[in-house]
This record gives structure tokens, C-alpha cells and sequence, in this order.
């Protein structure tokens, strides 16, 4: 180690030798430092959108990353799938069969492409040398996004370190942080963030963080609180609050038609609280190795084996297969919600055959994973043939359709809403008000107001209490969006009964599951982290 370390000493006396002071000390010339940066708005706002970059890698670091894959992969609702070898992508095999280890190939570009995103909010936060009220707005949509990255760890991996400030590069002796330090981070940023952002943005500001955005984490991260420590009515309160001042905006409302919310180019509508923004029109190819911006889930999850001539929609990888449980967890009246999501064979045959196209196989199943294939394809991710020429940059069309990804829309945010009301010892009768509204929406396109199944109905008809309902809506409305683990962990639901029949999944659940762990590239670098989360850190 001291030979090591004489080498760059010896060249540095081998310089100071042969320079004198003046001429090492100039101001560098078309380069900027941290010292020299960050003292214009426009230099405040370019470091702001590399803060924002990191949301929309689907692939980081040479492995496909996905928060909606995840959550619907590792829980009851699909399969990982893939091609017949069943050794495709074996990280997320892994995901699916619960026998992720340390050295599992996707962990480590999640738990980083998060504290990237960290540390570049940080860097906007503590380096801007400008004061203004557009550079108040910067540094909101900053804590914004640091609350974000540290929401999506926390749900991935349990309690992790916080990172606060921006952190000198020895500073490896970091440990997991308790959730309440963490959870009072996130809330703490996305309420001063939400006392300065604007309520709307422009349409050349679009994807950019609101107050509705801020309210509406800030809502969903003391729902999670509320529900891991041990059903605390006061911050189901606290989310409810947070929830109904999204509401109170009067800014969003339920698109009419539940399809309309999935078809080809359907982002930013009414329904729309904060989504991750896909953009095709970057070169994105298999050599930009850090983070691609087109939205992989579309290729990945696409049906595989499709006929060619399938009028909509173009093959796939065959990712994210929907299970039979998924399946039947719709009601007989709430048939609409599961066609939107969720396709088979005899469907997709029905609609060649209106359009007049005769294709036979309509889907090779020999091309799809044996052993993960449930007879369903997802649909709500569909691989549209409207993408085809979408990418006028160049790069690999396969890594640049441009769907974006919902984070909370306003049909998840009403029934959050009627979650926190109900658990924090709210009015029922305003709970079951909420979810009336999206089960109105849930019937189909127009007026059902007459027609459809209300809350009260349901449950009398299935003998359910109001959280039974609150657990079915979700699942139904939520199917193939991402949220289905992630719900299933803070609730205390996630456990081997759900996969009861589904080989690997069924045999290899434990406890020890309901986290990640984190890498061993990470542990080894900061030998303080401990792989799992202990049960101590969740006060």
C-alpha cells in the first residue's frame, strides 16, 4: 500500500519542480467545476434535468430495471416468462422464483440508479450560488425527486442509508438508516416541495414535479408508514390530509374510459398526477451503457410469438405474464377492468377475425417460457405497431417506444384516499364514496350511475368488510401497474399462500423475501451495510 502511495507523490514533486506557482495556479479554460458552475438559472435548470434523468431508465448499467416489473414479477400477478429455455434475463427469474441472492445481476442497478439520482439532487440542491424564485422552484423539484429516489429504495430494500447532503467520496462506513429517519426525510422534503411548486405546469413543462405530485407522494409515503408501524391511525390521517388536498385542487378527474388510459400515445391526460416520462428521440442503443429513456417494458413485455400480422400490435419478449390467480380475481361485473389488462389467445383470434386478417398460429406458443406460461399476455404495456418509425434519432427501436410510466394517477390516488380514511377511523360512508367513483369508471365508457355495483353491494353481495373491498379494488385497478408487491409487503400480506400452486414461487417464499438484499458490491465497498434489513431498523 506505501508504494502505491509514493507514486503520485513523486510526480507531484517531479511538477512542483518544474512549474512555479503562478503558472499552476489559472483559472481552467472551457471547462466547468463544481466551484465555477451552478451561478446562472440555466446552469441551476441543466443540473435539475439530470436530477430527473435517472426516473426514466428502463435499462441501467446492462440490465433491464423496472419498478413495474418488479412489483407485478415478484407477487402474484405474473410470471417472469421469457423465451422456452426458461434462462432468459435470469436475474428477474430470480425475482420471480424468490432465489435472488446477493449477487443477483439487476439488484445492484436498482439500489444505484436511486442514490444517482440522489446524489445529482443533492448536488442541485447544496451548489446552486444564485438566488431567485425560478431557482426556488429548482431546488423544490429537487427535494421532489430526492424524496422519490429514497421512496423507491425504501420500498425495494427496506431501511438504507439516507443521503441528505452530498457525501465526500471516503465516506463508506454508512449504515441502514431506521425507517422513521427515512420516512421523515421523504415527508419532510415533499412538503416544503409542495409549498412551492406550482399546482400546473406548461405544456413544454410536462413530466416536471407539482404540488399535486409533491401531495400525492407525501400521501403514498405515510400510507407505507402508517401500515409498518403497526397501523398508526395518525398517519393514516396524515396521508388521508395529504390526499384529499390533491382532490381539493379540483386539477384532476377519472378518464371516462378505463381503456383510454393504455392505448398508443395515452400519457399526460386528465387522470395524470406524475409520470415518468419516456423519451424516443434520444440514440439509445445496447452501448449507452448507464441509463436508456425509452420505456423497455414495451418490448420486454410484449406478446411473444404474435402473428406478424396482427393489425395492432407487434411481438414481444414475452415478459410479465399474467397469472390465472389474476385472472379470476375479477368479479362477473367487473369484466371490462380485466379485458383492459389482461388478453388470451381466443380474444386475440376474435379480434383478427373482425379485422379481417387470417393468421394462424395467432401465437406460436412454442416460442414462450413452459414452465412460466399461464395462457395470458399482459395488454396494458401493449407493444403497439403505431411505435414503428417513432424513433427519428436512430437507435435500436426495441429500446426506444416512449410510454410512459404512471407513478400515481388519480383512480390509484382515490383509493389510497379511501384507504387512509377508513384505517385512520375516518368516515366510511366518504371511503366508500371514493371508490364508488373509480367502480362508476371501472363499468365501462358513459353514465353507468344507474347500472353498476356500488361499494355497499359488493360487500353485502360478498360478504366483504370495507378493507376487503379497499384489497380487491386496488388488485383489479391497479393489475400489471407495479403496485401489486409493493402493496402486498406494508400490509402484511405478502406470504407463501398467495403463490399456493405455483411451483418455485409457492416452495421457495420465506420472510427473508419481502426485501432485496443489497448487492455485494455494495456491502464489500461499505462494509457497515448489512445484505437485509433487521427488524430493529423498523420503528
Amino acid at each position: 500500500m506505501k508504494k502505491l502511495i509514493l507514486i503520485p507523490i513523486l510526480l507531484l514533486t517531479i511538477g512542483f519542480q518544474s512549474c512555479n506557482k503562478d503558472r499552476l495556479d489559472v483559472e481552467p479554460v472551457g471547462e466547468f467545476l463544481s466551484s465555477n458552475f451552478f451561478v446562472t438559472e440555466d446552469q441551476v435548470f441543466s443540473g435539475l434535468i439530470a436530477a430527473y434523468d435517472p426516473l426514466a431508465w428502463s435499462m441501467a448499467y446492462g440490465q433491464w430495471i423496472s419498478y413495474v416489473m418488479y412489483g407485478e414479477i415478484r407477487s402474484d400477478n405474473a410470471n417472469a416468462g421469457g423465451d422456452p429455455s426458461n434462462m432468459d434475463q435470469p436475474g428477474w427469474q430470480e425475482f420471480d422464483d424468490f432465489t435472488n441472492t446477493d449477487a443477483n445481476t439487476v439488484t445492484q442497478p436498482i439500489y444505484r440508479r436511486n442514490y444517482i439520482g440522489i446524489f445529482r439532487a443533492n448536488t442541485v440542491l447544496e451548489q446552486s450560488q444564485i438566488e431567485s424564485a425560478t431557482v426556488d422552484r429548482y431546488k423544490a423539484e429537487a427535494k421532489f425527486l430526492r424524496a422519490y429516489y429514497h421512496f423507491e429504495l425504501f420500498r425495494h430494500f427496506g431501511p438504507t442509508p439516507i443521503a441528505d447532503r452530498l457525501l465526500a467520496p471516503d465516506e463508506t462506513g454508512l449504515e441502514r438508516s431506521t425507517m422513521s429517519e427515512i420516512f421523515t426525510l421523504i415527508t419532510t422534503d415533499l412538503q416544503e416541495a409542495a409549498d412551492v411548486l406550482p399546482s400546473t405546469v406548461s405544456s413544454n413543462e410536462t413530466g416536471r414535479a407539482t404540488k399535486g405530485a409533491a401531495l400525492a407522494l407525501l400521501g403514498k409515503a405515510y400510507l407505507y408508514w402508517a401500515d409498518l408501524s403497526n397501523d398508526d391511525a395518525a398517519k393514516f390521517g396524515q396521508a388521508a390530509t395529504a390526499f384529499q388536498q390533491v382532490v381539493d385542487l379540483g386539477i384532476y378527474e377519472l378518464e371516462d374510459d378505463y381503456q383510454s388510459l393504455f392505448g398508443f400515445n395515452a400519457g399526460n391526460n386528465s387522470e395524470s398526477v406524475f409520470e415518468i416520462q419516456h423519451n424516443p428521440l434520444y440514440t439509445s442503443d445496447w452501448s449507452w451503457f448507464e441509463g436508456i429513456d425509452g420505456n423497455g417494458v414495451i418490448q420486454l413485455c410484449g406478446i411473444r410469438g404474435l402473428c406478424e400480422d396482427h393489425p395492432d400490435y407487434q411481438p414481444g419478449w414475452g415478459f410479465m405474464l399474467p397469472t390465472e390467480s389474476l385472472s379470476n380475481h375479477y368479479l362477473a361485473d367487473d369484466q371490462y377492468r380485466r379485458d383492459v389488462a389482461i388478453t388470451d389467445e381466443a380474444e386475440l383470434a376474435d379480434e383478427l377475425q373482425a379485422a379481417g386478417v387470417n393468421c394462424s398460429p395467432v401465437i406460436d406458443v412454442t416460442q414462450n417460457n413452459p414452465i412460466d406460461a399461464t395462457g395470458f399476455w399482459q395488454e396494458k404495456f401493449a407493444n403497439w405497431r403505431a411505435y414503428e418509425g417513432t424513433n427519428e434519432n436512430g437507435g435500436d427501436p426495441n429500446l426506444t417506444k416512449a410510454a410512459n410510466t404512471s407513478v400515481v394517477r388519480y383512480g390509484d390516488l382515490l383509493l389510497m384516499l379511501a384507504e387512509s380514511i377508513h384505517r385512520s377511523g375516518g368516515s366510511d360512508g366518504t371511503a366508500m364514496d371514493y371508490i364508488d367513483m373509480v367502480r362508476e369508471r371501472a363499468a365501462g365508457p358513459g353514465d353507468n350511475s344507474g347500472t353498476y355495483k356500488n361499494s355497499a353491494t359488493i360487500m353485502a353481495e360478498q360478504g366483504w368488510s370495507l378493507q376487503d373491498l379497499i384489497w380487491y379494488e386496488r388488485r383489479a385497478e391497479l393489475a400489471i401497474e407495479g403496485d401489486r408487491w409493493y402493496d402486498l409487503v406494508r400490509s402484511g400480506r405478502a406470504n407463501a399462500s398467495l403463490f399456493t400452486g405455483d411451483g418455485n414461487k409457492e416452495a421457495n417464499f420465506s420472510d427473508t423475501h419481502l426485501w432485496l438484499p443489497i448487492s455485494l458490491e455494495e456491502t464489500t465497498v461499505a462494509p457497515m451495510l448489512t445484505t437485509f434489513p433487521d427488524a430493529s431498523l423498523f420503528q
